[in-house]
This record gives C-alpha cells, structure tokens and sequence, in this order.
C-alpha cells in the first residue's frame, strides 16, 4: 500500500466542459472516465473543481457523484471570473505540493497554457504531473511541459460524435424530420433545463389555471354591476383550492426523488467481465510490469468501492478470476506468491480479427443490427473489445472502417433514426 502513488486531481472545469462542448459535437462533460483512468494510476487522495457554479448548475450533481469538492468563484463586478479561479486552483495547488508530502503526483485537468509555469514548479518540487484536456482546446505547450497528457476524447467510456454522425440530408417536403433536427441541434446548443425547475413551473401553472376559473366566471355578473362593487371583489382574491397544493407539492416530491434514485444508480449496468476486462487493460496500458490479482482488486475498488466478488457468487477474488479464465476472458499466470497470480488479456489480434467479429454478431443479429446497440453485443462476446485500443477514435469510426474491408455494409435508417449494419 505505501508503494501506491498518491493523486490530488484539480479541474478547471470551464475548460474542460466549455472545450467538450465546442470541439465534441455540443457532448457534456463527464468526470467519470478521468475517475476510471486515474484509478488505474494511483490513489486520488483530492479532488477539487474551480468554477462559477451558478454557470453549471446542472453538472453539480454529476460531480458531487464523484466525490469532488466544488470550489465556488462567484463572479464578481469589474472582475475576470476565469482569472480568478485559474489563481486560486494555483495557489492551493503550491500549498498543497508543500504542506502534503505524502502526494506523488498532481493531475492538472485544463487546456490552457497559463498552468504551464505550475506544471514546471511542481515537477521542481518532485512531484509528477498527469494533465488532461480536451484535445482541440489543450495548448501544444502544456502537454509537453507534463510527465504525461491524457486527451479526454480518448479516454475509454467517451463516445466522440463523429462530424458526419448525423442523418443525410432530409428529402424536400420533409418538414417534420427538419424540425427535428433543428430542435436537436438547438438542444445541444442550449443548456438542459432542470427538471425541478420544470415541476416548479408545472405547479405555478396549476395554481394560476385554478385561480383563473372563478374570476374568469364571475366576469360576466359582474359587467352591470357598480364599480365599488367590481373593486371589492378585486381586493379579495380567490385562495388556491388545498388539494392543488398538495399535488405540486407531490409532484416535486417525485422529482426530487426520481433525482436521488438516479445519483444512487450511478454508472450504467456493465457486465462485471467487461468492467474487469477494461480495468485490466487500463493497468496493462499504463504500467510496464505485470498486473496481479491484487493490484487488479484494488483498482476495481478504486472505480467502485462496493465491489466484492460474493456479489456473483465467489468466496475469494481468486475462484473468480479462474471463472473468468476458464471462459477465455483474461489468462492466468504464476505471480510472486502462491495467491497473486499473474492476469492478462488474450490476445486481441489485429484490426482483421475485430471486423471478423463485428460480422460474426452481425450474422447472430439475423444479418442486420443498429449501431446504437451493436457495441454492447460485441462486448458480450468479447469483454475486452475497444476501438479506441485498435487505433480507432469511435466506433462510428471502427463500423466504416469494417464497411471498407468489405466486412459489413453500412446504411442510414430514416426510420430508425440511426445507422443500419448489415452483414
């Protein structure tokens, strides 16, 4: 355990989200594939994010997911917000390094070329630095200035939208598929509206629609009556009925709810081969020596602390891993103690052999299958399958490349709303 390298992460997180949505297609953030790299790397001991929070309202919750401090720099009159954040991630960055000697490196997540100076100081004071930044947004002067630069559109778990990833040009007289996609591309553009908001504004509407009724009713009596009348019924509004309350006040309750389910689930429902097969190839790609089964175990608690093989039916990490063995997904070898063993992938082979299996689950899909899902079907048959392993950035990318070996067809389904493979 002492041998472990200790991470403090610090995010310039207007960067980083405002770089990913610009130059990846309008995409969102995600902290959670810079989580699963660095867990492969070390032990993240800090996490911090700088940024005007009231500008990322809706990324807090995605954040606070992975346990990282929000450090709050409200914009103030007559002051730069960016420069005061880029100060202040600095200044805690050189206390840090100073005051914690047991931290071994420093993860710098931003772009910009302004942190170069801190990269230089840090490296200094022996410590190593990893930065990360969105690839077209990151200054050619930072990475080389770090020990080692992570491009986060290449990170394993982030699906970079092809520039041609969108439908054909819709046939004339479409209007409705014109629309749409205006309506998409607007979506992306504008910022995802909260959906508690949404239910507060669904409850003012309610209040107002039952408010309305009885005024609006009582217009035409009151059109022959006097006018020292018609004020005094003005000056006594019509309270909102009990039972709409308490309906909007369920209807946010709901929300709210819906909301604390879905930081609950986290990460989507991987299978647990596949989330091993990935963490073992992290470790194989970012380390020189072998991989054993305890380093293995504490990177996969590292990404999930909940994580025990008992789950699925094991009594030791051991019996699970030879589970895994025996059905081709990783290979065992003798490792420096009896109960350590030595894990590896099989052997992925070359870009052939991987369109020779696209086509193969194509064929078990009655010849065709939609790209959307067709991934999720390579990965049951193969756990350690990644386009970005063989050279590719997506698997849009990796489909067309297959289409050009002659190993499936491709073709825009108007239907479907997606593309249509076929072998």
């Amino acid at each position: 355990m002492d041998l472990e390298e200790r991470l403090a992460v610090f995010i310039d997180y207007e960067n980083l989200a405002l770089g990913a949505r610009e130059h990846l297609g309008g995409m969102q953030f995600d902290f959670g594939p810079i989580a699963d790299a660095l867990a492969v790397r070390g032990r993240v001991v800090a996490r911090r994010a700088y940024a005007d929070w009231s500008y990322f309202d809706e990324d807090r919750r995605m954040l606070t997911r992975h346990q990282v401090e929000l450090i709050e720099m409200t914009q103030r009159m007559g002051a730069s917000r960016k420069n005061a954040a880029d100060i202040k991630m600095v200044v805690d960055a050189i206390e840090m390094a100073f005051e914690r000697d047991y931290i071994s490196t420093f993860v710098m997540c931003t772009g910009d070329s302004d942190f170069s100076p801190l990269v230089h100081k840090l490296r200094e004071l022996n410590k190593r630095v990893i930065g990360v930044g969105v690839e077209k947004s990151t200054s050619r002067l930072l990475p080389a200035a770090c020990d080692e630069f992570l491009f986060y559109d290449r990170l394993e778990g982030v699906e970079v939208p092809d520039e041609d990833q969108g439908a054909p040009a819709p046939k004339r007289g479409s209007r409705a598929r014109k629309s749409g996609t205006a309506e998409r591309a607007t979506a992306q553009k504008a910022p995802a509206t909260s959906r508690r908001a949404k239910a507060a504004e669904a409850v003012a509407e309610a209040v107002a629609e039952a408010e309305t009724p009885e005024t609006s009713a009582e217009a035409p009596a009151e059109a022959g009556t006097k006018p020292a009348t018609r004020r005094r019924k003005k000056a006594e509004p019509a309270a909102a009925p009990a039972e709409v309350l308490q309906q909007a006040e369920a209807e946010i309750e709901a929300v709210i709810e819906a909301e604390q389910e879905e930081d609950a689930s986290g990460a989507s429902d991987v299978p647990m081969e596949v989330r091993v097969a990935q963490t073992l190839g992290d470790l194989q790609s970012s380390t020189s020596g072998a991989v054993t089964a305890s380093a293995l175990k504490r990177t996969l608690l590292r990404k999930d602390a909940t994580f025990s093989e008992s789950d699925y039916g094991f009594r030791t990490f051991g019996e699970f891993l030879r589970f895994l063995a025996d059905r081709g997904f990783v290979e065992l070898a003798p490792g420096p103690s009896a109960g350590d063993p030595e894990v590896s992938l099989p052997e992925q082979g070359d870009t052939d052999a991987a369109f020779a299996l696209l086509r193969d689950v194509v064929q078990d899909s009655n010849g065709s299958a939609a790209l959307s899902g067709l991934k999720n079907a390579v990965r049951k048959r193969r756990p350690d399958f990644s386009e970005k392993a063989l050279g590719f950035r997506g698997f849009l990318q990796f489909a067309k490349a297959a289409e050009a070996a002659g190993a499936v067809s491709l073709a825009w389904d108007d239907d479907a709303d997606d593309y249509l493979v076929t072998a």
